[in-house]
């Protein structure tokens, strides 16, 4: 089993930023894929960013050029530095884990077997 605990969210101005963190522990997550994903109430949890361990990440287009995903394996943890946030990037961020996720499914929150309990990130205007 893995569990995986977030932190480092909080209130901050628009054009701000954050650094998420997601320890993991029960066993080392280097060989898994980590991802982040976000969720507002009354909506679907939405992907933000992914890393594989070979170093690979993908961003949702929203993100993308602004945040950034980054594993430290030897700390078995996983970040997002969060640049130029806006008020739209307010949301509960989760990270979640699996040690396989299809190309085509990255973006599905049910395809990840393990999950945080969710750091709120609150964006200013």
């Amino acid at each position: 089993q893995v569990q995986l605990v977030e932190s480092g969210g909080g209130l901050v101005q628009a054009g701000g930023s954050l650094k998420l963190s997601c320890a993991a522990s029960g066993r080392s997550v280097s060989s898994y894929v980590l991802a982040w994903f976000r969720q507002v109430p009354g909506k679907e949890r939405e992907f933000v960013a992914i890393a594989w361990n070979g170093g690979i990440t993908y961003y949702a287009d929203s993100v993308k050029g602004r945040f950034t995903i980054s594993r430290d394996n030897a700390k078995n943890t996983v970040y997002l530095q969060m640049n130029s946030l806006k008020p739209e990037d307010t949301a509960v961020y989760y990270c979640a884990a699996d040690h396989f996720v299809p190309p085509d499914r990255v973006t599905y929150g049910l395809t990840y077997d393990y999950w945080g309990q969710g750091t709120q990130v609150t964006v200013s205007s």
